[in-house]
């Protein structure tokens, strides 16, 4: 028997149609929007917090402390799943991956920005078996330093690897198996081990990891930020330490300049700027949470496909765990006389979830190329590129209202999980004991609901903010212009509100 979780309330999402539609129809009569400079305001100087912040940009053990423990933890999921019991729920690999971390790194991104990377047990883990040192510049000569080959100076390898981590997740089903969870683990820390190895800098943080990616991408919503306190100072510095390093740090792992720094996607929040400046001129700012898509950010054609794909993933990730994803996949498998686990019926699902938004958001950016002035001389590419931010704010506002309904109504009794890892001498959770776990929610229901609506409003009002401010900035395009892309958002979301209605299968 298969669980399922309540969908949103109907009348809640009509009452949220309701509003996406007047703001569509205000975004259609509004006059364009003037540029407006982006305020933010350092958490160095925030009363209460300010200490707290000043003192974690300046010292190394708080976070040389995390970094160890997260790859304890990565040590004992990997020992879990290799040597663990089978059952899923009854093993610490399969729940703390994928019904804690996966799910709960989507959710922290809004309260803390990229600072994941600073904590990731891959990249840790690679470089201290690489450079020999937990912290400090490292004068290990075991690094080739290898410029990465212009094939792959790219994020198309992040892209590829994410679509094949979602072809492992949900086609293969490497989730209800922890022996192939961390062997996954493992082949990740390879790979970074192995660019690292070859490669300057940190060009798996950089071009491969479709996780860092992902957290790079959505960052660009988050209302945290590592940047210069005074922007005069770093104008005026000739050093450039958090660009180089200095002595005793090393340099930005993905070669970023903190004073022309205007969006978050390659930073890894890893505090080498924090320490090697010599003015401590660096820490976390608090800023309005849709500045960089609405205004700053400036992404190349790869960038604006990762973003495109990040969001059909995400629509793909909802569909799958819908009753009428296996109506869909079973009617594909009779067509093309497929059986056992429908690898090849479950792939061409896929390609097909992929391509549609991009081929629709290609056409919407088309049809708008037709309504705006020709004079104006936008290429098709830069109005692509320029566009593909309005894809964040759709995939973020409906992978965190997804993710809730995983983290709050599938909680686990970490407990017993931590006291016994292996799950030895465990027995598989009774039907009782899942509808236990289904009633026990973190929080009431109706609170749920709230927050999965105020999330999606809040993600089609960020769209919107993001058509109308691009479209005026690249084209002076307004009104009946954005008519095309409004559509788009407006498909979108209501896609995106339709699934949150629906029953939604139990990861496990």
């Amino acid at each position: 028997m298969i669980m399922t979780h309540p969908g949103l309330p109907i009348e809640l999402a009509i009452i949220i149609g309701i509003s996406m539609l007047l703001l569509g129809l205000w975004a259609l009569k509004s006059k364009a929007p003037s540029h407006t400079t982006t305020a933010s305001t350092s958490l160095a100087h925030v009363p209460i917090v300010g200490t707290f912040f000043k003192y974690i940009s300046q010292h190394t053990w708080p976070l040389l402390l995390l970094k160890i423990v997260f790859a304890l933890l990565f040590v004992l999921i990997v020992v879990a799943g290799l040597w663990g019991t089978p059952i899923v729920e009854r093993n610490l690999a399969t729940t703390l991956t994928w019904n804690f971390w996966w799910t709960g790194i989507i959710i922290a991104i809004l309260f803390s920005g990229s600072a994941w990377c600073a904590i990731c047990p891959w990249d840790n883990i690679a470089s201290w078996l690489v450079n020999h040192k937990l912290w400090h510049r490292s004068n290990s000569n075991s690094r080739l330093q290898l410029r990465v080959p212009n094939v792959l100076r790219n994020i198309w390898p992040a892209s590829l690897l994410f679509i094949g981590f979602t072809w492992l997740e949900l086609g293969v089903g490497i989730v209800a198996s922890p022996y192939a969870t961390a062997l996954l683990a493992l082949a990740m820390v390879i790979l970074a081990t192995t660019a690292l190895a070859l490669f300057e800098g940190k060009a798996f943080c950089r071009y491969m990891c479709p996780v860092g990616r992902t957290v790079g991408a959505y960052s660009q919503l988050a209302p945290v930020a590592l940047r210069p306190i005074n922007s005069d100072t770093c104008r005026s510095c000739k050093t450039l330490e958090c660009y180089h390093g200095s002595e005793s740090i090393a340099p930005c792992p993905t070669q970023q300049i903190m004073g022309r720094l205007q969006e978050n996607t390659y930073c890894t929040s890893c505090g080498n700027c924090t320490q090697s400046c010599p003015s401590h001129n660096i820490s976390w700012q608090l800023r309005s949470p849709s500045s960089e898509a609405i205004n700053d950010a400036r992404p190349h054609t790869d960038e604006a496909f990762f973003m495109l794909i990040l969001l059909a993933l995400t629509l793909f990730h909802g569909l799958t765990m819908l009753d009428h994803w296996q109506i869909y996949i079973s009617q594909i498998a009779q067509n093309i006389n497929d059986s056992g686990q429908l690898l090849l019926s479950f792939t061409i699902g896929l390609i097909a979830c992929l391509l549609l938004p991009i081929l629709l958001y290609g056409v919407s950016i088309w049809l708008t190329s037709k309504l705006c002035d020709e004079t104006a001389g936008v290429s098709f590419k830069k109005l692509f590129s320029g566009f593909a931010f309005v894809s964040l704010p759709l995939a973020f506002s409906y992978h965190i209202a997804h993710n809730l309904n995983h983290f709050i109504r599938e909680s686990s009794n970490w407990t017993e999980l931590l006291s016994n890892p292996l799950g030895i001498d465990t027995q598989p959770l009774s039907m009782m004991e899942k509808h236990i776990r289904h009633m026990a929610m973190m929080i009431p229901e109706n609170m749920l609901f709230a927050l999965q609506g105020l999330l999606m409003a809040a993600g089609f009002f960020i769209a919107v903010q993001v058509i109308r401010h691009r479209g005026s900035h690249l084209f002076a395009a307004r009104g009946i212009q954005l008519l095309p892309m409004l559509l788009f958002a407006a498909l979108v979301s209501g896609i995106n509100l339709w699934m949150l209605v629906q029953p939604m299968t139990m990861r496990m």
